[in-house]
């Protein structure tokens, strides 16, 4: 399994568009084979910051999501609402266990 977390942080004054754009991204990316887990939230207190979290079968899984149409309309759609930071990374390995 592999797990993309991190936070973006947008303009401002993009944030409804962002929050637009990634309810749209959502939507499609759920329905992606290899997909698990796919979210973006708003952080409170935070408009702005945007919390990133997905869950992918494989790499392969991945590079496959990057290279879709959606994920272009996505990268275009931050680009016009100005991405101040992006501190998103990828996590490889591991096993998911209950925390108890």
């Amino acid at each position: 399994m592999l797990v993309v977390t991190g936070v973006v942080e947008v303009a401002p004054e993009g944030v409804e568009k962002a929050a637009k754009a990634a309810q749209e991204m959502v939507s499609k990316t759920v329905q992606e084979m290899g997909c698990i887990v796919y979210e973006f939230s708003q952080i409170l207190g935070h408009p702005n910051l945007f919390r990133v979290y997905e869950e992918w079968e494989s790499q392969a899984a991945l590079e496959a999501h990057f290279a879709t149409t959606h994920m272009a309309a996505f990268r275009a759609a931050l680009a016009e609402v100005g991405v101040i930071s992006n501190s998103v990374c990828r996590i490889v390995g591991g096993e998911k266990q209950p925390l108890s």
